[in-house]
């Protein structure tokens, strides 16, 4: 299973995940307390070991801001959170280097949220609640018996609740909010949560 830690913007914060080695962190491009600029982010890329994948999130996003991005090196995936269609990706896929995944994040309330997930083009799936960034989880219960290739699992994922969603075996674990205190990510709750999982494999 791979971990990874949303929501970076502080040099700090680049500096605790290297402690751990997540395999993915995330830099969010969107409306958010946790948006970075691309200087930032550019900063925070050079302060990570490099084993360390990045995310940029995107929200409806411009085409050419993102493809900029990749070529400049400051993200090794993408992840599409907003309303992005199928002909998005599919012109956005044309537009990024070859070896850049394209993640979509999906709201989830039942089982055939998972089932349209399922269909779409990109290399994987975020399964979260609602918008996202809410802390909250939705009904895991729908993913007990079939746990889609290529998951990511996020939406309330915690220190307190991370063995039972290591327990569902998704492809990556998704963390933002649930290894933070007062919104400012937290060394020790990144150390236990990390620890945690790759205790399960």
């Amino acid at each position: 299973m791979k971990i990874k830690i949303c929501g970076l913007f502080r040099r700090e914060d680049a500096l605790y995940v290297n402690e751990t080695l997540p395999d993915y962190v995330g830099f969010v491009f969107a409306e958010s307390r946790r948006r970075v600029t691309p200087e930032t982010a550019a900063e925070l890329k050079r302060l990570l070991d490099p084993r360390i994948k990045t995310v940029g999130v995107f929200v409806n996003a411009d085409m050419d801001f993102i493809a900029d991005l990749t070529q400049r090196g400051i993200i090794d995936a993408v992840q599409l959170h907003g309303t992005e269609n199928e002909e998005y990706a599919r012109e956005l896929r044309g537009r990024i280097p070859a070896e850049i995944p394209i993640i979509k994040a999906f709201s989830v309330s039942c089982g055939e949220d998972i089932a349209n997930a399922e269909k779409f083009p990109c290399d994987f799936m975020l399964l979260d609640n609602g918008k996202g960034g809410t802390g909250q989880s939705f009904s895991w219960e729908l993913l007990r018996k079939n746990m889609p290739e290529g998951t990511f699992l996020a939406g309330g994922v915690n220190t307190e609740n991370i063995a039972e969603a290591a327990e569902l075996r998704p492809y990556c674990i998704d963390v933002s909010s649930g290894v933070e205190t007062n919104g400012i990510k937290d060394r020790e709750k990144i150390l236990k949560l990390v620890q945690t999982v790759r205790n399960c494999k």
